[in-house]
């Protein structure tokens, strides 16, 4: 069982499997008798929480580094780029 799970986990991805890839894949271990139904139902459901595991870790890591970036360029807002042209207007009327 250690060298098909590690066969699946590179082949398929643990993030990128799907529910329905992995009920095929439930399907063609019976069927080829690799596995009984209780260790297959097993390996699906580790894989698939596994997945959804990687999927919150990556989440995570993108809105730190968004919030990394928002941090360090912190975007000017609307009232703050308006207020600035009016001041712009404002100075430039005194020196004509």
């Amino acid at each position: 069982m250690g060298m098909l799970k590690k066969a699946l986990l590179l082949g398929l991805g643990a993030m990128s499997l799907t529910r329905e890839k992995a009920e095929q894949f439930y399907n063609e271990v019976i069927e080829k008798g690799q596995m009984n139904k209780e260790e297959a139902r097993q390996l699906v459901d580790e894989i698939l929480k596994k997945g959804e595991e990687e999927k919150k870790e990556i989440r995570s890591y993108i809105q730190e580094e968004f919030n990394k970036f928002k941090n360090e360029f912190s975007p000017v807002t609307r009232a703050e780029f308006e207020a600035l042209e009016a001041r712009v207007r404002e100075l430039e009327q005194k020196n004509i």
